[in-house]
């Protein structure tokens, strides 16, 4: 049987994907704190991972390498509502099988899952090119992130007007006009 250690911050969120997973055949465990994650991932031991990157008041990209350390070989997927290229790249090279952007369908997460690290394809990031408008859209969301959702610091950042900042905001590419 496959063992889902899912490691989520958010009580809900964390409670449906169990839910979810768990009637496609996961034994499921769910840890809310990343300080507990390692131990409950050494005590339970997963074959597969769900890592949320915010976790309170922890980045989930730190968590990778120790429990890929712990793990080698267990399918890990990072789950961010903040989803950049930036943070994709990062994660792959420190160690996740994939990475998806909430909100994620339950077909999407168990794609993700089953693949394994010879075959990942990067569907996260996409195939075709990204236009200057996506490009300048990731970008905007990293600068955004990082300064905690603070919309003034973020356009100071990027040297734009708060008000010109908040209309590119709302204006989010879709898959079709990537």
């Amino acid at each position: 049987m496959n063992k889902l250690l899912i490691i989520e911050d958010d009580l809900a969120l964390s409670a449906i994907l169990a839910r979810r997973l768990g009637k496609q055949g996961f034994e499921c465990k769910i840890c809310h704190h990343a300080s507990d994650s390692l131990l409950m991932a050494r005590q339970f031991f997963p074959t597969h991972i769900v890592l949320d990157m915010k976790l309170a008041d922890h980045n989930g990209l730190s968590l990778i390498k120790p429990l890929r350390q712990l793990l080698p070989h267990v399918h890990m997927v990072l789950l961010t509502g903040f989803a950049s290229i930036a943070t994709a790249v990062e994660a792959i090279r420190l160690g996740a099988d994939n990475y998806l952007a909430k909100p994620v369908d339950t077909q999407t997460l168990l794609n993700a899952l089953s693949v394994t690290a010879e075959t990942t394809t990067y569907d996260a990031i996409g195939e075709q090119p990204l236009t200057p408008k996506r490009v300048e859209w990731e970008h905007i969301q990293q600068v955004l992130a990082n300064n905690n959702g603070n919309v003034s610091e973020t356009a100071r950042q990027l040297g734009m007007h708060r008000r010109t900042l908040q209309r590119k905001l709302l204006k989010k590419p879709t898959a079709d006009n990537r």
